[in-house]
């Protein structure tokens, strides 16, 4: 079957079909909001399981409104979910490879029928708006479809391989190592996690999956569309509960085989030192950004504040690949600052599940500490708040939209990870001085240019030091990677593996090669 993207958004448009996609979502959100407010189980071995004490989980735009009550496992539940996916794992990895791939297909299927009702859910858990909130689960098909259809393409990853004596056969074939921990991000709470899940099952390994705390009822939506789909019990097991714990138990515990994570840079060096210690062992993460847009004297401005805007901003900064530095060149500098502060004023900040609102809530009361302590850095720093800078009261985690003029390069600011809406100015002398402050953090997931100038978009993309690359792109700058277009992964402190997800290289990370080799 040939991969096509999902496009559900861009799908209603080409069409002439914009109102039927909202008052499908609008119908899914009045649908959702009788589900809140239940207790859910976590899933080992295919059992509901239930733990001694429950966590709330919150509406990040509204705190009034409990969405579900969630189970907060201890290290005994995550050595319970490792027992069962390492006593699933050799049946499991014995399935032919054909018949792992219907079962992924099955439940791409399921996301694909369902996709209004977990959009819908996404807004109220996350805080995305509408078009975003289909993106990610979008995503999440088209990331499970395109594993399906590379595992086909390369026919389970066997090969033959050549001959040096006489009646000798060979192959190469690359095989599963056993229980992967799989533990997600909120911030794509179903794409990233379906992706990193569906690298380990689809290659024979077997998953015990642990959600963000903020994100739970998304991963519970993946838990259970896998387990409709035909994954049998122990193949996918869901545990929630706090890093401490759970977390704690997946890096320690000798029976896991492999780790893939996507989160912070602390976290992700924490797990890698832990969960190699002991021996060599596979580990993927995905761990952020310090993203930067190159503003070129040739420019055209209008699309780039469009796609500054678009990448500093959508779903409020929260992205491992969001714009959070602008370098401009001297000459332009004024010129395109004003279209960029008009441009960011013309977003509304609100309810997500509002047609007309672009930026929801942040995730919870940390990421609004988070921006209120940057903010007030930049005033102490003499920084120069072009628009924004405050947070807003009410019952949800609403803060502004915020363009900042005049730090320091080194401050801290410009090269640490925020994960808020923040967006730093930084002014050049030329591209090469613009490209060196680019290259001048410890990270390197992504970055933007917009130029007329051939010669320029050359010298970018020779010379920027970042896993994706974007040049002129006003649908966003530094954001959007879409599967099987635009291979997702950074280099640096941004990722340890570099291979991209969304890839043709991805897959191969959670299996190990062997030769076999045949004599007559």
């Amino acid at each position: 079957m040939e991969f096509r993207n999902e496009r559900t958004w861009q799908n209603a448009v080409e069409m002439g079909k914009t109102e039927e996609f909202h008052a499908a979502y609008e119908s899914a959100v009045d649908k959702i909001r009788t589900e809140f407010g239940q207790k859910h189980p976590m899933i080992i071995d295919g059992q509901e399981t239930r733990a001694t004490s429950t966590f709330q989980d919150l509406c990040p735009a509204d705190t009034r409104i409990v969405l579900g009550l969630f189970q907060k496992g201890t290290r005994a539940h995550a050595k319970q979910a490792i027992k069962a996916a390492k006593t699933a794992f050799p049946a499991w990895s014995a399935m032919p490879y054909t018949e792992r791939v219907r079962l992924v297909q099955r439940a791409a299927e399921l996301i694909s029928q369902r996709k209004f009702g977990l959009a819908a859910l996404m807004s109220f858990e996350n805080g995305k708006n509408r078009y975003e909130a289909m993106a990610d689960v979008d995503e999440a098909a088209d990331l499970m479809r395109w594993y399906a259809a590379e595992m086909l393409r390369n026919q389970g990853y066997e090969r033959p391989m050549g001959q040096f004596l006489p009646g000798e056969t060979t192959r190469s074939i690359l095989k599963p190592y056993g229980v992967w921990a799989v533990v997600a991000p909120f911030n794509f709470p179903l794409a990233i996690a379906a992706g990193m899940s569906t690298g380990a099952l689809i290659t024979g390994n077997t998953v015990v999956f642990k959600p963000a705390s903020d994100t739970p009822y998304m991963g519970l939506r993946l838990a259970e569309l896998l387990a409709e789909a035909g994954l049998p019990p122990g193949v996918f097991n869901y545990v929630t509960g706090p890093g401490a714990t759970v977390g704690q138990e997946l890096v320690e515990n000798s029976d896991v085989d492999g780790f893939v994570f996507t989160g912070s840079r602390a976290v992700g060096l924490r797990a890698f030192k832990r969960f190699t210690r002991g021996r060599p062992k596979p580990i993927i993460t995905e761990m952020g950004g310090k993203n930067p847009t190159i503003i070129a004297a040739s420019a055209d401005l209008d699309k780039a504040a469009l796609g500054v805007v678009r990448a500093a901003f959508g779903y409020g900064g929260q992205k491992c690949s969001a714009c959070s530095r602008v370098l401009v060149e001297r000459r332009v500098k004024d010129a395109f600052l004003a279209k960029l502060v008009a441009e960011t004023e013309k977003l509304k900040v609100g309810d997500p599940t509002v047609r007309d609102v672009y930026l929801g809530p942040v995730i919870n009361e940390a990421a609004v500490a988070t921006y209120q302590k940057a903010i007030a850095e930049i005033m102490s720093s003499n920084g120069k708040l072009l628009t924004g800078g405050k947070a807003l009261t009410g019952n949800g985690h609403f803060v502004e939209p915020t363009i900042v003029d005049g730090l320091p390069r080194d401050h801290r600011i410009n090269k640490e990870e925020l994960f808020v809406p923040i967006l730093s100015i930084v002014e050049a002398e030329d591209l090469a001085d613009a490209i060196q402050v680019a290259n001048d953090v410890d990270y390197g997931l992504t970055a933007g240019i917009f130029s007329r100038e051939p010669a320029d978009l050359r010298r970018f993309f020779a010379e920027v030091e970042a896993g994706v690359l974007y040049a002129n792109r006003a649908a966003g700058s530094t954001t959007g990677a879409v599967v099987g277009v635009q291979p997702f992964g950074g280099w640096k402190m941004s990722g340890i593996s570099g291979k991209a997800a969304g890839g043709h290289d991805y897959l191969p990370q959670f299996l190990r090669e062997q030769s076999q080799s045949e004599y007559s």
